[in-house]
């Protein structure tokens, strides 16, 4: 899809141009809620961007896709089913994608639902008991997570392993292709339902792995315990299982994300490029 060309100038917040992407779309009336679509990787400050625009717009309802993610057993069983490698949580194929269906459908619906949470460093889901409410008749639902909106690898770019883990424990590519079949499925139903898709571009995977680690330092510091705590080595073969993916998005999400933000290493926005508009993606009023 064509795109504008990326305009840069002295840093700015992310959060004031999403702020003024927002409050121009929802000056349209619309049947249902709109739903922005916050893709960034780990780290890029997704939350705190969700969490400022839910304070900004009332009637918000925020949901994460890694609060979509299995429980624990049904990841176990998917590990001795498929691949070993599904066991760790993240890539496409171990969120509850009906879940999230049933969440978006239920928040078109208008009545307050239950949104779904995960304890990371439980590495469970969160008892539905516990769940926040969204509010009544929201006008506006950001869906945030690492790979929100992302589209699947050709079967050609899955030959080749991309780093140690995939070489070593993923030799014959059954996990990739079975992480890319799930993208390609319904994920992207799930997807769908995004009326304006942003990525948060970080400068490279090398900087993500680094803003994983501050993630991972900041848990510890607040005393959390439990299987998700991981040490320095443990978050770097835990991130391995996202750096295909994570590559893949930078690559080429800004092709057709409707705002793509630069981030630098300060996660401060240094760039800015609008998808153009084209019959397809206009964007109507739903």
């Amino acid at each position: 899809m064509p795109s504008s060309r990326v305009a840069r100038f002295p840093t700015v917040s992310p959060e004031k141009i999403l702020i003024r992407a927002v409050d121009q779309a929802l000056q349209v009336p619309r049947k249902r809620p709109f739903v922005l679509g916050l893709c960034g990787a780990q780290g890029s400050g997704k939350s705190t961007l969700a969490a400022a625009i839910a304070a900004h717009v009332p009637r918000t309802a925020v949901l994460s896709l890694d609060d979509l993610y299995r429980t624990h057993a049904e990841r176990a069983a998917l590990a001795a089913k498929i691949h070993p490698l599904l066991a760790t949580r993240g890539v496409p194929g171990t969120h509850d994608v009906d879940l999230g269906l049933a969440t978006f459908a239920a928040l078109d619906e208008g009545a307050p639902v239950r949104l779904p949470r995960f304890d990371k460093a439980a590495d469970e889901r969160v008892d539905a008991r516990l769940w926040p409410t969204s509010p009544e008749r929201p006008a506006l639902i950001v869906f945030e997570g690492w790979c929100v909106g992302a589209r699947p690898q050709t079967a050609e770019a899955l030959v080749e392993p991309i780093n140690a883990t995939e070489r070593d424990h993923d030799p014959f590519g059954q996990w990739r292709r079975y992480v890319n079949a799930s993208l390609a499925g319904a994920y992207q139903r799930l997807f769908a339902r995004i009326d304006h898709l942003v990525l948060l571009r970080a400068p490279s995977w090398d900087r993500v792995f680094d803003w994983r680690l501050q993630q991972e330092h900041v848990l510890r510091r607040t005393g959390s315990e439990g299987a998700g705590v991981m040490t320095d080595d443990a978050v770097r073969t835990f991130v391995s299982h996202y750096e295909r993916l994570t590559r893949h998005i930078l690559q080429t999400m800004p092709d057709y994300a409707h705002l793509t933000l630069q981030l630098d290493a300060a996660r401060t926005c240094v760039g800015v490029q609008r998808l153009a508009v084209t019959p397809e993606n206009r964007g109507e009023a739903k």
